[in-house]
C-alpha cells in the first residue's frame, strides 16, 4: 500500500472516530482527550530526550489526570491553579535530586502547558456547535495546504524548518478555511457570519503556527516523527500539532466575541 493511500486512508478513519466522540461528547470525549495527551506528553518527553534533557515524566504524566479529574467534577480546581501546583512539584524535584537540572524542570513544565493544558480548551467549549470549529479550522488548513501546496506550490514557506510548506499552500490553507467555515456558519444558520471568518482566517495562521512549532522541536530533537501510532501520519503530536494552538483560539474567541 503506498504512503499517499495509507495517509489518505488512517486520515478518514481518525476524522470518523473523533466525529463520534465529538457527537458523544462528555465522559467518553474527556477520556479520549485524557488518552491524548498522555501519549502526546509521552511523545513530546521523548523526543527532548534527544535533545539531551530529561523531563520529570512522572510529573507531566501525574497532571493528565489532574485535568481529567478536574473536568469531570471529582476536584475542581482552575487551569492556572493546576499549573501552579505542578510548578511547585517540578521545584521540589529540582532541589532535592541533583541531576535534575532547570532544563528538565522547564521542559517537563513546557510539556505540561503545550500538550495537556491547551487540549482542555476542547472540552471547555462543552461539546457545543463550537467544538467542531476547532477540527475544522486546524484540519481543514492542513488538507487545503497540503493539497494546494502540491499543486502549485513553488515559493517555500520555511525551507529549513519544513522544506515541503510552501507560501501557495499556506495561502490555500487560509482560503479553503475561510470557505469551509462559511459553508459550515450557514448550513447551522449562525450569525454574524462574518465573526467566524475573522476567526477562521486567524485560525488557520495559528494552527499552521502550531504546525511549524512541532517541526521545530522535531528538528532540535533530531526525530522525524513524534511516533509511530497513527500509520500515515506518525505520532498523536504530528496529526494534533495544529489543534493544540486552535482549541485554546476559539474557546476564547467564542467567548469574548460571540457569546
Amino acid at each position: 500500500m503506498s504512503e499517499l493511500l495509507m495517509r489518505t486512508l488512517t486520515g478518514i478513519i481518525l476524522v470518523l472516530l473523533t466525529v463520534f466522540i465529538a457527537i458523544k461528547g462528555g465522559t467518553i470525549m474527556a477520556f479520549f482527550i485524557f488518552l491524548l495527551s498522555i501519549i502526546g506528553l509521552r511523545e513530546f518527553y521523548n523526543a527532548m530526550e534527544g535533545y539531551n534533557v530529561h523531563p520529570i515524566k512522572s510529573v507531566g504524566y501525574i497532571s493528565c489526570g489532574f485535568f481529567l479529574f478536574n473536568w469531570l467534577g471529582i476536584e475542581k480546581f482552575s487551569l492556572l491553579f493546576i499549573l501552579y501546583f505542578f510548578l511547585i512539584i517540578s521545584s521540589i524535584f529540582l532541589i532535592l535530586k541533583e541531576d535534575v537540572t532547570l532544563y528538565d524542570m522547564s521542559i517537563t513544565l513546557f510539556g505540561i502547558v503545550y500538550i495537556p493544558y491547551l487540549f482542555q480548551h476542547i472540552l471547555y467549549l462543552g461539546g457545543s456547535i463550537y467544538t467542531w470549529l476547532v477540527f475544522i479550522i486546524a484540519w481543514g488548513t492542513d488538507t487545503f495546504a497540503y493539497v494546494v501546496g502540491n499543486l502549485f506550490g513553488k515559493r517555500k514557506l520555511c525551507p529549513k524548518l519544513s522544506p515541503n510548506k510552501t507560501i501557495e499552500g499556506s495561502i490555500g490553507g487560509i482560503l479553503g478555511t475561510v470557505l469551509l467555515t462559511y459553508l459550515y456558519a450557514k448550513i447551522l444558520g449562525i450569525n454574524p457570519i462574518w465573526k467566524y471568518l475573522i476567526l477562521s482566517i486567524i485560525g488557520s495562521i495559528v494552527a499552521q503556527l502550531g504546525d511549524l512549532t512541532a517541526s521545530k522541536i522535531k528538528r532540535i530533537s533530531n526525530v522525524k516523527d513524534f511516533g509511530f501510532i497513527i500509520p500515515g501520519h506518525g505520532g498523536v503530536l504530528d496529526r494534533f500539532d495544529s489543534i493544540l494552538f486552535t482549541a485554546p483560539l476559539v474557546y476564547y474567541y467564542i467567548n469574548w466575541f460571540i457569546l
